[in-house]
Parts: C-alpha cells; sequence; structure tokens
C-alpha cells in the first residue's frame, strides 16, 4: 500500500530533519558504527507496519484502507519530537517537555497544513481511537518501533544479541478480544524478542561508557543555560540560542516555538561545541573539548549508598580550580533502572489454540522470564580525571 500522503509527510521538512537527529545518541563513541537516524528508523517501522496490517486482515480482522494509512502515518511520525542526540538532550535544552508531547504538537501542526488529513492517525497515537490494537501496533512492548529498532541498532553496532525474528513475530501477530496477541506457536520468538531487549539495553543503550558521554553532554549543556541565564554570551546558531536563552513549558510551545525546535538538530549542538571549546568559562570549555576528543571521565560502579559524593567534589575542584557549587559538573553519580518487561501494564498477550489468552510470563515455560520483568539498577560515579 501506497498512499500520497506518505510522500509528502517524508517531504516534509520536519520529517527530513530527522536525517540529522541520531538515532542512539553518542553511543558511536563506543560503537563506531552507531551512526544511523531517526529518519532510518522511522522508515523501517513504517515498513513493518505495511508488513503487520496485511496480515492481521488475512486472519479476518478488519482493517479498512483508511485504518491502515492512519496507522502508517502514526508509526511514521512517532519520534517527530525527538531532540538533537535523541534523548541525551531532551531534558537539558527543553526541561520539563518530553519528545512524546513534542510528536503530539507536531503532528497537529502537520494536520493543519494537511487539512485534517491526520486526524485519525493522531487518534490512534494517542490511545484514543476505539481499535485499540491499532495504537499496540505503533507504541506497546511488542510494537513494530522495537522490532525495528532491536533489529537496527544490533546491525549497526554489531551487537548480534540484537537480532530478532522480526518478520515471524509479525505473522505470528493476532487480534483477540480487540487486543493485540500472539499465536501460542510465535512463543519461543517472544521470548528471544525479551532476552534480547534485556541484553541490547544493558550492552548498547545503558553501556556505562555511552552513559558517560551523554552524561557530560548534558552537563555542557546544563553549564551552557546556567551561563545563559546569567547573560553569558555564547556562540551557536539561532535555534540552539533561541532554546538556551529561554524557559519553555508545554503550554506556550506553540507557534514560532514549534518552528525553531524544528530547525534544531545535532549540527547545531556540534557546531556550538566547536565553539565552546575557545570559551572563558573553563567548566564549559573543558567538556566541549573533552566531547570533541573522547576525553572522558572516569567511571566507576558504586554502591547506591555511598555517601562521599561532597568529598570527591572538594577534591575536584580544588584539582580543577573551580568553585565548590561547580564542581558537580564534573563529578556525579547516576543510579539507572531498567526492566525488559512490564509485567503490570501492557502485557504480551498469548493466545493457544482453544482461544485461551495468557501474559508471556504464564505461558512460557522458561522459568527466569518472569525475572526480566524485575527491575535492575545500577549505580555509577563519572568524574573528571585529577591528576
Amino acid at each position: 500500500m501506497h498512499h500520497p500522503i506518505l510522500l509528502e509527510i517524508i517531504d516534509h521538512p520536519f520529517f527530513q530533519r530527522l536525517r540529522r537527529i541520531s538515532q542512539l545518541g553518542l553511543t558511536n563513541y563506543v560503537y563506531p558504527g552507531a551512526n544511523h537516524t531517526r529518519f532510518h528508523h522511522a522508515l523501517g517501522a513504517l515498513r513493518l507496519m505495511k508488513m503487520a496490517i496485511p496480515t492481521l486482515r488475512d486472519k479476518g480482522n478488519q482493517i479498512p484502507e483508511e485504518e491502515e494509512i492512519a496507522s502508517c502515518i502514526g508509526i511514521l511520525l512517532h519520534d517527530i519530537g525527538h531532540g538533537p542526540y535523541s534523548h541525551a538532550l531532551e531534558n537539558p535544552i527543553i526541561k520539563g517537555v518530553s519528545h512524546e508531547e513534542i510528536s503530539i504538537l507536531m503532528m497537529d501542526e502537520l494536520n493543519r497544513q494537511f487539512d485534517g488529513k491526520l486526524t485519525l492517525a493522531i487518534e490512534i497515537f494517542k490511545d484514543q481511537y476505539h481499535k485499540r490494537f491499532l495504537h499496540s501496533l505503533i507504541s506497546g512492548q511488542l510494537d513494530v518501533d522495537r522490532l525495528d529498532y532491536l533489529t537496527r541498532d544490533s546491525f549497526f553496532t554489531g551487537v548480534n544479541e540484537g537480532v530478532i525474528s522480526h518478520d515471524r513475530i509479525l505473522k505470528m501477530l493476532d487480534v483477540y478480544d480487540g487486543k493485540l496477541v500472539v499465536e501460542q506457536k510465535g512463543i519461543y520468538s517472544i521470548e528471544s524478542f525479551l532476552i534480547s531487549r534485556r541484553l541490547m539495553y544493558w550492552q548498547v543503550y545503558l553501556h556505562k561508557t555511552v552513559l558517560c558521554a551523554e552524561m557530560m553532554l548534558i552537563k555542557a549543556m546544563e553549564r551552557a543555560k546556567e551561563l545563559a541565564k546569567k547573560g553569558v554570551e555564547l556562540p551557536c546558531t539561532d535555534a540552539l540560542r533561541y532554546f538556551l536563552y529561554n524557559d519553555f513549558s508545554i503550554m506556550n510551545f506553540t507557534g514560532n516555538t514549534l518552528e525553531m525546535f524544528a530547525q534544531l538538530d545535532d549540527n547545531d549542538v556540534l557546531s556550538a561545541l566547536k565553539y565552546w571549546k575557545n570559551h572563558r568559562d573553563p567548566i564549559l570549555a573543558y567538556l566541549s573539548n573533552a566531547l570533541l576528543n573522547r576525553n572522558l571521565f572516569l567511571i566507576r560502579q558504586i554502591e547506591s549508598n555511598r555517601n562521599d559524593l561532597k568529598l570527591q567534589e572538594q577534591k575536584v575542584s580544588n584539582s580543577f580550580g573551580c568553585k565548590i557549587e561547580d564542581a558537580s559538573f564534573l563529578v556525579f553519580d547516576l543510579t539507572i533502572r531498567h526492566a525488559a518487561y512490564d509485567i503490570q501494564h501492557d502485557k504480551i498477550l498469548i493466545i493457544s489454540k482453544d482461544n485461551s489468552v495468557k501474559d508471556i510470563v504464564e505461558a512460557s515455560d522458561f522459568t527466569y522470564l518472569k525475572d526480566l520483568g524485575v527491575p535492575v539498577s545500577k549505580t555509577y560515579r563519572f568524574e573528571y580525571q585529577i591528576n
């Protein structure tokens, strides 16, 4: 199914901007091949949606063309609101406004420009449409978004643990009682999918060195925002300047602000770092130089109840020659938590031949599967290397 509206959306500047938004932030600091973009991922997810809908339709589920088109639009635009370096800079540049909220605002603006042709897609995306399984295909624990990014990220990073049988999983999908389900014969593919997701998170997305690089980028942006509030001049593009020198909430994120956001991408941040490496503020200059040359902080996994951070801040302050209140830009702790499967919400349902439906944890004979629903916590300390 090829519909003109899909190509029109792809050709729109809002969508073309995704070519300049990295899919995995600074993961290429660890896996050099991870240079793919949100543009790649959005098109890949669209391809999988185009496979999923006919599969469900072939099994007797009524999905008219307008619902198919709307579902394709929804998955095509599901990441449209991501800012520079994707998740890495979601809060430092625009505090308190998530990429999901910005995605909806951008969809609303596109809907206005396309004379209401995206209305159904937005309803499905926001889970306000009565056929909720269509939303599950876009945003759920077994959605085409995850099926694409696990396979894609595995390929570009070279981490084979992320390889999943997405073709087989899609063929096993069905709808029962209005919910997206998986045929019982596909249960092993789902088990593999959940295990792959766990491995990819700890080996790629939450790799300690990736976290370190991205936290240093966050600290650089936070320092820039702090200096901007004091009126310090920061050379950068007009789009980045707009967000550094102003604060926004979801209530005023419209009109010109949305247009300025649509001009913001990885290049704005990278070019700013190249300017800031010579800035008179030593902390901003150091962080910018360190990021450009991959001179990362020391990383140590620590106990979550460590209380010696203030002492380390004093040591870093003395070594770097900065105020003690500024040392938090150079030494800090970070605790991360992740579970591969949320056993409380939006369950992956397995349907047997007698039409009984069970959660994957109950249906599986893999006893350790329930452990994937238990969040794992790790705490790291990142600190400036004292000479």
